[in-house]
């Protein structure tokens, strides 16, 4: 994802060319519908959120700071509207093992579909806060720069709830039985 084509997109974009939004979509919907997955564990809430966010961005693209990062702008709007929707106490679906993640292979063995169904309960059971800043280092493959300017909190603050977080998932593994207690 370059930001010298996001700019020249965005450009464009707020030319009139709806074409150019498009392209955007293309370019960041997977990530942003991955973000609302693992933040919701629901894939009809997830695929809401991310509508829901190119919407958001569309209307708001001409009040756009570009001086920031347009994915971090997306993100943390997608992380604001999955917080929203678990704030609204929507019931969360269950996952179905041949789907752990949209972007996963058809021909994935049925025990991976399973151990990814088991990190993602887990997963759930973690506050938002620490669930976010998984969410975004492991699956949305973000630095912590990009994490402390999505969420809007100080790297170093980023990597203590990262190190928390990672603990605490661990210990809902470990007492589930998926990870021993000494991994």
């Amino acid at each position: 994802m370059n930001e010298d084509d996001d700019r020249l997109t965005i450009e464009q974009c707020l030319t009139g060319n709806t074409e150019a939004f498009a392209m955007l979509v293309d370019r960041y919907e997977k990530v942003i519908f991955n973000v609302a997955y693992r933040m919701t564990s629901d894939y009809d809430a997830s695929d809401d959120i991310t509508q829901a966010v190119f919407v958001k961005a569309f209307e708001n693209l001409k009040n756009y700071d570009r001086k920031r990062k347009f994915f971090s702008w997306l993100y943390r709007m997608a992380i604001n509207e999955s917080l929203n929707y678990l704030k609204q106490g929507a019931r969360k679906a269950e996952l179905s093992p041949s789907l752990p993640s949209k972007e996963k292979a058809a021909d994935q063995s049925y025990m991976e579909a399973e151990l990814h169904r088991k990190i993602q309960d887990a997963l759930m059971e973690l506050q938002p806060d620490y669930r976010v800043i998984l969410v975004l280092r492991h699956y949305g493959d973000c630095s912590y720069g990009q994490i402390a300017e999505i969420t809007g909190i100080s790297e170093k603050t980023v990597k203590s709830r990262l190190f928390t977080a990672r603990h605490l998932l661990r210990d809902v593994l470990a007492r589930r039985g998926i990870l021993s207690h000494d991994s």
